[in-house]
């Protein structure tokens, strides 16, 4: 049978016999884990292994948020810390062979320590586009101001992630960046006009439209939808991120319990997968939700369930890297010098 078209968290470091058989019997299609899920590197393995053993699929997706700086679910002393997004941009702007190899090494070393763990899904790269005034949210998640340089960073980190045999998530399609609110706690409504939004926002993410999934912003543009934001709009989704964007893989959700959405998780997850989202994501574990998500969204069918298999298809064997020297050659390089050797990343 297919899976679900949710993925979904869960509450500690083991998966406890009621999410056992909540597992079991709704199958969703991944699972995402937090800082709440990880203490050491066995019991993520275990963790990892356990849940897919459950849903019967040794690809299913596990899915993290490891960004670097302020966002990176696993960190010292058991894993390495990684410097933000922005620090690859002030590099790029001194070098820029030298700022995309960076970036594209830091996300082979990123997966390296994933895929040693069964983690085959990362939440990265970022193409949001900050704007003077924006929310702090992003920030220095951001690999710069200029869409070119933020889509040329994000391609480079997208192809270290799969060269390491984990699939990258564009996020937040079709942009954050401008957003002058946190839509973890509200819903950010942003009222630029199509034109600047096409030369600005939604600019970053056009040459990064044939990676394999994307993860909606919930920020409203008003010029576009003024009522529903990106995560929700039938409109957003057709004529935007399909449309003027032109991405064709699947299409998930920013998590539905968010405080930018409102109504019950049910009709969250109803409104994302109608408005043409293919799978919804649910982070927090609580276990209530996660039951009321699970009654709400069908299998993977048709057109989503092509995209999920196509997505899980371009998962391949990491690339032979000699990992020590990568970690010295990126050390070199995140403090201003240059790596001995060949370049890694191509410009």
């Amino acid at each position: 049978m297919a899976a679900a078209a949710f993925i979904t968290g869960v509450s500690g470091i083991h998966i406890t016999a009621d999410e056992r058989a909540f597992l079991r019997a709704a199958e969703p299609w991944g699972l995402i884990l937090f800082k709440r899920n990880i203490d050491n590197q066995s019991q993520v393995i275990a963790l990892v292994n356990e849940f897919k053993s459950i849903v019967g699929c040794a690809e299913a997706p596990v899915l993290i948020d490891q960004e670097g700086g302020r966002v990176q679910r696993l960190g010292p002393p058991h894993w390495p810390a990684y410097p933000p997004g922005a620090a690859y941009g002030r590099l790029y702007d001194c070098d820029r062979a030298l700022g995309l190899e960076a970036a594209y090494l830091g996300a082979r070393l990123i997966a390296g320590d994933l895929a040693a763990l069964g983690i085959n899904v990362d939440c990265l790269p970022i193409a949001d586009v900050p704007v003077a005034g924006s929310d702090a949210v992003i920030g220095d998640r951001a690999y710069g101001e200029e869409p070119a340089k933020v889509g040329a960073i994000a391609a480079a980190i997208a192809r270290g992630l799969m060269a390491g045999g984990v699939l990258p998530v564009l996020k937040h399609i079709p942009g954050h960046g401008r957003a002058t609110a946190d839509s973890h706690r509200q819903l950010p409504v942003v009222d630029a006009d199509r034109a600047t939004l096409d030369a600005s926002d939604f600019a970053a993410f056009r040459p990064l439209a044939n990676l394999p999934l994307a993860m909606t912003a919930h920020v409203v543009f008003s010029a576009i939808d003024p009522v529903y934001p990106a995560t929700t709009s039938a409109t957003m989704i057709a004529d935007v991120i399909r449309g003027d964007i032109g991405f064709q893989g699947v299409l998930m959700s920013d998590d539905i319990s968010m405080g930018a959405l409102s109504g019950s998780l049910a009709e969250r997850a109803r409104l994302a997968l109608t408005a043409g989202c293919d799978v919804v994501l649910h982070c927090n574990g609580n276990f209530e939700e996660m039951q009321a998500v699970a009654g709400a969204v069908p299998r993977l069918a048709g057109i989503a369930a092509e995209r999920a298999a196509a997505a899980l298809g371009t998962l391949d064997r990491p690339d032979a890297i000699d990992l020590v020297a990568a970690r010295v050659a990126f050390s070199t390089m995140m403090a201003g010098g240059q790596p001995t050797g060949a370049r890694i990343a191509s410009s």
